[in-house]
């Protein structure tokens, strides 16, 4: 019987793969085999010589990862990159970010949605997780240059009940767009820009429609604090009282989850998922980070993130794998925690659970989403390969991933980026510039104040 033709096979790679209890292990001289979007098979590449395929990729000497995804970010303030530095919190918001935001035009949010999804692109990340304002536009730039992303319009209080409306239209106009590779979620801020009233509304239009809620929430210990003193509770506990913690909510952050917290998410009838972006955590000196441990304990799942570039100053998810790692060892003050397999687990099926994808992605196996980066680990830093998943856990960088696809669709071979032009982008974003970061009106979008 003649073999169907593939789309793509690539062939002569090392493939990272996952056995039935999840465990990281890594196939050598293998082969991958797509077809319409997916992958149909990861066999060895003698078992596909000869099999006819539309597109062909020699990855000898490469690695066939999961593309990497990035479970909480802000794409257009990649634009705001660099605008606050070595402040804290409370002034970066007040002093700098919410003044210039309310300086944003649609146009802005394109411009920085499309540098911001260049950078991922060329760093291995196939899909993210954003909550920012006129998603509209970031819609369009992922149905565009071929990236998969969960969208949600944020949303606060101050907005009255036309932000929430907001959110919600968003979501159910967008659902299942790019040929499915958009899902959408409801995107209150956090419990302290959202009243109660708001986030239980969320919760039942989560219900309703379907749709997970993503926000932020135990950013930092000092959240926690002040809720406890103003609501009596952990704005874990203002999420579960509101009726957050029934529906399927990422949460981003979290380094003030308390040990009281805990079996609020362990008993929550919803799915809770969390957002870990150490490096943010490190330049607000934030005296705690998320912990992973004890969420990985409970079965929560720990995705791996940036946040925005405004904060981190970069959407390097390879970066957030290797310090979450590392900050765990210190935190935990065991060097056999994180190890670099559990690392990669969190950078794939965790991070794909996080999302709300665990069924479609975070593994190269038959009938999952053809995502898929090829990292060369050639150079000079990552020689010799004596543990190949420390390798790319500590010693490989993001300049190492040769070629992104998703969906079976190449969207970068060998470095070249194939679905947007950077330089014009640049450009552009450049003479918008002075007017978009113009704080002489005074005005801000919002007050810091939790």
């Amino acid at each position: 019987m003649t073999p169907t033709v593939a789309d793509l096979i690539i062939t002569g790679c090392t493939v990272l793969v996952h056995d039935d209890q999840e465990r990281t292990g890594f196939r050598e001289d293998a082969a991958i085999v797509v077809r319409d979007g997916a992958v149909e098979a990861v066999t060895d590449a003698a078992e596909v010589v000869g099999r006819p395929a539309r597109e062909r990729l020699d990855a000898g000497g490469q690695v066939a990862m999961p593309g990497l995804i990035n479970c909480h970010t802000h794409t257009p303030m990649v634009a705001l990159r660099g605008i606050a530095e070595d402040l804290p919190i409370e002034e970066w918001f007040n002093d700098v970010v919410w003044p210039v935001e309310s300086n944003l035009a649609e146009r802005d949010v394109e411009l920085g949605a499309r540098l911001a999804c260049a950078e991922m692109i060329r760093a291995g990340v196939t899909c993210f997780a954003d909550h920012y304002f006129a998603m509209d536009a970031v819609a369009a730039v992922v149905a565009e240059c071929g990236l998969r992303a969960q969208l949600g319009e944020a949303f606060f209080s101050s907005q009255g009940p036309q932000g929430r409306e907001r959110s919600l239209e968003f979501a159910l106009r967008h659902r299942g767009a790019a040929d499915g590779r958009i899902t959408t979620a409801l995107a209150p801020h956090a419990p302290y820009t959202v009243t109660d009233a708001d986030l239980a509304a969320t919760a039942e239009l989560a219900h309703e429609h379907g749709l997970p809620v993503h926000l932020h929430a135990a950013e930092n210990r000092d959240q926690s604090e002040a809720s406890l003193a103003r609501n009596g509770v952990t704005p874990i506990g203002v999420l579960e009282r509101t009726g957050i913690l029934g529906t399927d909510v990422l949460i981003a952050h979290g380094t003030g989850i308390l040990d009281d917290d805990l079996p609020l998410l362990r008993d929550a009838p919803g799915r809770v998922a969390v957002a870990t972006a150490p490096r943010g955590y490190l330049k607000f000196a934030w005296p705690d980070t998320t912990p992973v441990r004890a969420l990985r304990e409970l079965g929560i799942p720990v995705g791996l993130a940036t946040d925005g570039a405004a904060s981190n100053n970069s959407l390097d998810v390879w970066e957030s794998m290797a310090l979450t790692a590392l900050i765990q060892k210190s935190t935990t003050g065991d060097p056999r925690w994180l190890t670099s397999r559990q690392a990669l687990h969190h950078a794939a099926l965790q991070s794909a659970s996080a999302v709300g994808l665990g069924d479609r992605l975070g593994s190269l196996a038959p009938g999952r989403r053809a995502d898929i980066i090829l990292v060369d680990l050639g150079g000079p830093h990552t020689q010799p390969v004596h543990d190949l998943a420390a390798t790319l856990v500590h010693s490989a960088r993001s300049s190492d991933v040769r070629t992104t696809i998703v969906d079976g669709r190449i969207l970068m071979r060998d470095r070249e980026l194939l679905t947007l032009d950077v330089a014009a982008v640049v450009g552009e974003l450049t003479q918008r510039l002075p007017g978009l970061l113009d704080r002489s009106h005074g005005r801000r979008i919002q007050e810091y104040d939790t």
